[in-house]
């Protein structure tokens, strides 16, 4: 899919900006690359519970940031749906890999001093063995799943929730997104959002309409907004 030309914002280089003390990160699509593997666990799940015909997949990638359990509501699937998607989740794991650029982004940020999180979709627990599967769960200061809030997103309370567990105020936090849920949350807590686009969604405008403050289109394009904190 073609990226649209955007111009990043002028926070990216505004040194009047807040600082940075942490990120928090969403996992799917801006961490790891786990499409392929959803795609087929959501086919398998659909033809257990469901029966034949084709997966509605790419209408699930559209609400891709909300809890598994909440998509199956919007979308009126069966929430039995969960149990096989969350096992062969599971079975899939060691095909899901990491974009290029993340790792040296995590090990650049934490050389700079700065706290990071984890708030995502996903279940807290398949998200921290999927993150420990890869290598990356020791970058992360906290991984928070949506069944570990009141209210997952779009609701701000995931992003709220990391901001206390990292001891940070809202003003000095970034939220990186890849879906409209992720910076609506972020918004929400009144933290900045940042669209990362290294793993164009199905309908980038929808993304980009969403308002974020910076636009990303790789992951060291962050460093800009995160310099080494003082003392560093």
């Amino acid at each position: 899919m073609a990226v649209p030309s955007v111009e990043r914002p002028d926070i990216a280089t505004d040194t009047l900006a807040p600082v940075r003390h942490a990120v928090i990160f969403d996992l799917d699509g801006v961490v790891v690359d786990s499409f392929a593997v959803m795609g087929e666990a959501f086919a398998i799940a659909y033809a257990e519970v469901v029966g034949e015909g084709p997966a509605p997949f790419e209408e699930y990638r559209r609400h891709l940031g909300r809890y598994f359990p909440d998509i199956m509501r919007i979308m009126g699937l069966p929430l039995a749906m969960e149990e096989p998607f969350v096992r062969e989740s599971y079975r899939l794991a060691d095909q899901v890999t990491v974009f290029d650029g993340v790792l040296e982004l995590l090990l650049t940020l934490r050389v700079r001093g700065l706290r990071l999180a984890i708030a995502t979709g996903k279940s807290g627990p398949r998200a921290r063995s999927l993150l420990d599967r890869l290598g990356l769960l020791p970058f992360f200061a906290h991984v928070i799943g949506s069944d570990e809030v009141a209210r997952p997103k779009p609701a701000p309370d995931i992003v709220r929730h990391a901001l206390d567990l990292l001891d940070v105020p809202a003003e000095h936090a970034i939220m990186v997104g890849d879906a409209p849920t992720d910076l609506v949350s972020a918004q929400g807590a009144g933290v900045a959002s940042a669209a990362a686009l290294w793993a164009p969604p199905d309908d980038v405008d929808e993304l980009l309409a969403a308002g974020p403050d910076v636009v990303l289109r790789r992951p060291a394009d962050l460093l800009a907004l995160c310099p080494s904190l003082p003392g560093r």
